[in-house]
């Protein structure tokens, strides 16, 4: 913070600074041939940018060029090396990116502080892309507020998410952070409680009494609720099940509770 010297300390009025948002927190990135030119030839998506590696020749980088000019998208030249770099995935990148805008992505630590979010879903541990683009799908068609999708810890929004949402991971109401720790600790901080899935607990999604606002942290089929979000989670929640069965994939049990959480809003 800067001081005013004399009369202008008196008048000064302070403005906050614009939040800067990581290109990370704006943009679902996709490689390959393929997804690219599927994103180019969507007139839905609004593609921020193309990267080619310059060592891209032939009719391949030919198409995925015309298809940019005729959308009016910049294509950037770079070193495979640094496409691969900037992909995530050395071994399918292909040689060629593209940044699509994701209209509804943003920070989590931004929404929190727009305020507006009633209901959450954190995503813990779960590095399954086909399970975290059903569940996008899922939470989306549900109307849930934002579903987190740390950066760490959990499967990247990649093609093969992209693919497992049908597209809809694009339009997602995504909340990006570090970890499914720091977003458990921010949500407790602003107030939500936060419920987690677990076959033994007592009280059912059913049965439970919901705050205004709360959080519903699902965790992977294999290990559960991660040790680091433990400590935060306020009450665990079951799924009835019959017939024997132990428990559902994740996905699955997503759906159930996203929809549970539609049928008390009406």
């Amino acid at each position: 913070m800067v001081r005013l010297p004399g009369a202008w300390a008196q008048t000064a009025v302070w403005h906050p600074l614009p939040v800067e948002i990581s290109p990370k927190d704006r943009f679902v990135t996709v490689y390959g041939r393929k997804p690219v030119l599927e994103a180019l030839d969507d007139p839905a998506l609004t593609v921020d940018k193309v990267v080619l590696a310059d060592t891209a020749r032939g009719a391949a980088a030919h198409e995925i060029i015309d298809a940019a000019r005729s959308r009016g998208v910049q294509v950037q030249r770079a070193t495979a090396q640094r496409v691969k770099v900037l992909a995530g995935n050395g071994k399918q990148d292909q040689g060629v990116l593209a940044d699509v805008v994701a209209p509804r992505m943003k920070p989590l630590a931004l929404a929190l502080e727009e305020g507006g979010l009633k209901s959450v879903l954190v995503l813990d541990g779960i590095t399954t892309p086909a399970n975290v683009g059903m569940i996008l799908r899922t939470a989306t068609a549900a109307g849930i507020d934002g579903i987190v999708v740390p950066r760490r810890g959990v499967a990247s929004i990649d093609p093969l998410v992209v693919k497992a949402s049908a597209g809809v991971a694009f339009r997602a109401p995504v909340l990006r952070c570090g970890t499914s720790a720091e977003a458990s600790a921010l949500l407790r901080a602003s107030g939500y409680p936060l419920y987690a899935l677990d076959s033994h607990a007592s009280d059912t999604i059913y049965s439970a009494s919901f705050s205004s606002r709360a959080a519903f942290v699902l965790g992977s089929e294999t290990s559960g609720i991660t040790d680091d979000v433990r400590p935060h989670i306020t009450s665990w929640l079951s799924i009835p099940m019959a017939a024997g069965v132990e428990s559902l994939n994740v996905a699955s049990a997503a759906a159930v509770l996203c929809f549970e959480l539609v049928r008390r809003a009406q």
